[in-house]
């Protein structure tokens, strides 16, 4: 690690749970974001701040007026550029040394299986229910880490997904999801909401990718912002999902 590293992660590197180890393990990580909307924005900030040092970013869509109540990694003047470019241009600012490297298009299939087998971790900052299956499903095929949140309105939920054999996946949570699949432009949400959920996503992934502290690995972290109240529910696999039931090795 070069003296310039040394001090733009310094107050990283002194926390014991991290230290020097850790700080290396970021450096080396490979983390696959999916979405740079409300949720993407803080997460791929606070990565790079904090040194990952590859970051895929994948999103398909466009920067939008109505995003910049809550998008934060998008400005006025980058209205129209996709959010992928207009994400790197930020990123790049804020941490030089951190790789990015822009996916402007929808994974699906093979094309999302290559990138989540070569990623460390996961981080789903998506907004559909389709979305989320289809990284759930490829986590738990390749045993990759996920980390998952979501937020509308004034409420918002962050789970961690192993991938492992006897640990719920995200099917164990919603089923097949059915009329759940609700959106932001549909019902709205607090932009300060999706801060905090994209920054405990955040928070998880420096966690999983460091081995610091105890992951939300079967537990649910529900955040009610209109009452600011947190509460922790254990998840367990549910025996009849259709995707994790029966991987016992």
């Amino acid at each position: 690690m070069e003296d310039e590293q040394l001090l733009r992660y310094s107050r990283q590197i002194m926390l014991p749970s991290i230290g020097f180890e850790g700080q290396e393990q970021l450096l080396a990580s490979r983390v696959l974001i999916i979405g740079l909307g409300g949720l993407g924005a803080p997460v791929s900030m606070y990565l790079a701040a904090a040194g990952v040092g590859t970051l895929i970013l994948v999103d398909f869509d466009k920067v939008d007026l109505s995003n910049l109540q809550r998008q934060i990694i998008h400005t006025t003047g980058r209205v129209g550029m996709p959010k992928v470019e207009s994400a790197r241009e930020t990123l790049t600012d804020l941490n030089p040394d951190c790789h990015i490297i822009p996916l402007n298009q929808q994974l699906e299939g093979d094309k999302l299986q290559q990138q989540v087998e070569q990623a460390d971790l996961v981080v789903d900052c998506s907004d559909n229910f389709a979305t989320r299956f289809a990284v759930n499903d490829t986590c738990l095929a390749s045993r990759t880490p996920l980390v998952s949140g979501a937020a509308i309105r004034m409420e918002g939920q962050v789970s961690v997904f192993s991938g492992q054999p006897g640990d719920p996946c995200y099917r164990c949570l919603y089923g097949e999801g059915g009329d759940l699949d609700e959106t932001c432009s549909a019902n709205g949400v607090l932009a300060p909401l999706v801060g905090i959920i994209g920054s405990l996503q955040a928070t998880e992934a420096l966690k999983l990718l460091t081995g610091a502290g105890t992951p939300l690995t079967g537990r649910l972290l529900l955040l009610d912002a209109l009452e600011m109240q947190l509460r922790i529910l254990t998840l367990k696999p549910d025996p009849d999902c259709r995707v994790c039931s029966g991987r016992d090795q």
